[in-house]
């Protein structure tokens, strides 16, 4: 049976999904479009309209239209790598996560064409000490997507690797 990698890009369709409606619900449904608009939800968890204009961790800044479409494109090669991925990998939870990051990379890319920054809201904060930069729902599933691959590569074998071990020695 030939593999599809059907889950992950179910995954990637949902995530996506999810992304671009919590951006419309907070633009369009609060109102939040200005660095100034804050709703506090608790002590240490606002809704912030950031409108970022880099990639991770504010690097990568595009500061022109031709950086712009730079982090488009350089974004569009990173999610076709990942949605091959997904075709290639035979573990169900990898191709899982692999789909949150593709849903969010395009979640991203999506703002990134149609606003020419990404909309950035979720701001998790402890006092005044923010360990996080204001973050939206596409980098949350891309942050949870690339630990779950990393947790699963360097603390879970698989049982065809286990037994393999065994059996050379």
């Amino acid at each position: 049976m030939r593999n599809t990698g059907r889950a992950g890009f179910v995954m990637a369709a949902l995530i996506l999904i999810a992304d671009q409606a919590s951006k419309v619900g907070i633009t369009d449904g609060l109102g939040l479009r200005d660095l100034s608009d804050v709703i506090e939800i608790t002590s240490f968890f606002n809704l912030r309209f950031v409108g970022n204009h880099g990639v991770s961790l504010g690097l990568l800044h595009a500061d022109s239209d031709p950086m712009r479409w730079a982090l488009v494109a350089l974004t569009a090669a990173i999610a076709t790598g990942v949605a091959v991925w997904i075709t290639r990998e035979k573990n169900r939870v990898d191709q899982i996560a692999l789909g949150a990051i593709l849903g969010g990379a395009i979640g991203n890319i999506v703002d990134r064409i149609r606003l020419g920054y990404v909309v950035d809201f979720l701001d998790l904060h402890f006092g005044d000490w923010r360990p996080f930069l204001v973050f939206n729902v596409a980098d949350a599933a891309i942050t949870l997507g690339v630990l779950v691959l990393l947790v699963r590569a360097l603390l879970m074998r698989d049982k065809a690797t286990d037994s393999t071990e065994n059996s050379h020695a």
